[in-house]
């Protein structure tokens, strides 16, 4: 059994491509094309976060955590939904594929408590404690979504993915 046990998917909050800052941050970083970039850290850094060397990505919640991250979002605020660096339907799918992959390989059930978005883990701790997440509370591709809705929506498309490969399709 993994001692990694959750999945949280973030946007970077900068532009379309990744930066030092990203790469020091996520296990796994995507550009605007769908592009995957490694982070600095293995997942399996993140199982003993006390050293100081793991993937700094969810405040709270790094132990036992992969970070995946679209790159983009720069000065984006949930009210008026525009930002200069919006992220893309293909590199969300292409994190959701990733996260179906790791899902699989460390075998992480895809629940709400085991694969969410910051903002979902920003919003189950006590009021005092949050941080104002809104990544990825909106899909700029699907801007009917509600911020509520999105994890959900994300979990749904990891679960595709997740049948697609144990059906051995390419992906």
């Amino acid at each position: 059994m993994s001692l990694l046990k959750k999945i949280c998917m973030h946007w970077t909050a900068g532009s379309n491509n990744p930066c030092q800052a990203d790469i020091d941050a996520y296990h796994f970083i995507f550009d605007s094309s769908g592009k995957e970039f490694k982070g600095k850290f293995t997942p399996e850094d993140n199982i003993n976060c006390y050293d100081g060397k793991y993937a700094k990505h969810c405040g709270g919640g790094n132990k036992g955590c992969i970070g995946l991250s679209c790159c983009g979002m720069a000065g984006f605020d949930l009210k008026n939904k525009q930002t200069k660096y919006p992220i893309t339907k293909k590199q969300v799918e292409s994190m959701c594929c990733k996260a179906a992959k790791l899902c699989i390989k460390y075998g992480i059930q895809v629940t709400a408590e085991t694969v969410f978005t910051h903002y979902e883990f920003d919003q189950k701790r006590p009021a005092e404690e949050r941080e104002g997440k809104s990544d990825i509370a909106y899909l700029p591709y699907l801007p009917n979504i509600s911020k509520d809705r999105a994890g959900e929506y994300l979990r749904n498309k990891i679960g595709w993915y997740i049948t697609q490969i144990k059906k051995g399709k390419a992906l």
